[in-house]
């Protein structure tokens, strides 16, 4: 018992340290940095130079009890800031996701309106585009139908809008919205009442994929939220700006990446395992989930929580 405690609390100071106190100690860098150059040094590295020198012979840092004092204060607000930043990244999860758009304060939510009808707009247009190619590629006469490539291209440009027909602000949103779209087209399956019974039968190895990949997309907001931070330092030293600029644009592809990997997982998990469960409740089926058996586990799920 004392070992798995110890190995437990081993792997939450590795976390501690990585996910808070090490992007936090940078952070703090940064901000010294930009403190004492500021815009008119922004770039002398000289006189940063001369700052550290100065402020390592100072007689309260040489001490060995004020090295403990500064080194806990740097790790005490490295963790702070680290903490700041996990906060901003939970409401910029919130936003990119979207999940209760349509309860946002008034403002936000008419900008948020404004952006669905411009991507619904947009994603009729390309939808238009791909199902003329693919009629296109019904044509009888192999030598008159067109490039394949074209109705590949005209896909992709589809699935850059939303892979199904927005009814939310944002990519992401509509990425995690279309597995429960499909779900309900395909199989009649309504994935909000189902997946928290579905999680309790998954096998081990499923649900330490999918917790993975949920938890990569946190950080991936989380990194977002760096960006944030790195953006007010600006005020002070300009050269913070590029670097928030790139913090920005790696958050944005990893948060498109992440969200993409999780929305598979609960999808193919829901259709390779919904069978599972419908065995565990007792209800009758034969073969795969199909809408038969995506209407029965619906309502039976719905009707023992109501």
């Amino acid at each position: 018992m004392n070992g798995l405690w110890s190995e437990l609390a081993k792997k939450l100071a590795e976390k501690w340290f990585s996910l808070l106190v090490l992007p936090g100690a940078f952070y703090l860098t940064v901000t010294a940095t930009a403190l004492t150059l500021g815009h008119a040094h922004a770039l002398d590295i000289g006189l940063l130079t001369r700052h550290i020198t100065d402020y390592a012979r100072n007689p309260g840092v040489t001490s060995t009890g004020g090295q403990v004092v500064v080194l806990a204060a740097i790790l005490a607000a490295a963790a702070a800031v680290g903490f700041v930043a996990q906060s901003i990244g939970t409401f910029v999860e919130r936003a990119v996701l979207a999940a209760e758009w349509q309860a946002w304060p008034i403002p936000v939510r008419f900008a948020a309106r404004w952006s669905l009808a411009r991507r619904q707009r947009r994603w009729d247009s390309a939808n238009a585009d791909y199902l003329r190619e693919y009629q296109n590629a019904l044509t009888p006469d192999p030598a008159s139908r067109p490039d394949p490539a074209l109705r590949h291209r005209a896909a992709r440009a589809r699935a850059r809008i939303s892979v199904e027909r927005p009814e939310r602000p944002t990519w992401s949103g509509d990425r995690i919205q279309a597995t429960a779209i499909r779900l309900d087209r395909d199989h009649h399956l309504d994935l909000a009442t189902v997946w928290p019974s579905l999680w309790l039968v998954l096998p081990d190895p499923v649900r330490e994929q999918i917790t993975t990949a949920r938890t990569a997309l946190s950080r991936a907001t989380t990194l977002a939220a760096w960006s944030v931070l790195y953006l007010v330092l600006t005020v002070w030293w300009w050269p913070a700006a590029p670097l928030a600029v790139v913090i920005a644009a790696t958050a944005h592809h990893r948060i498109r990446a992440t969200t993409d990997a999780y929305a598979t997982l609960l999808e193919n998990a829901t259709r390779l395992h919904t069978t599972t469960l419908a065995t565990q409740l007792g209800i009758d089926h034969t073969g795969p989930l199909g809408p038969h058996l995506g209407h029965a586990l619906t309502r039976h799920l719905r009707s023992s929580t109501a």
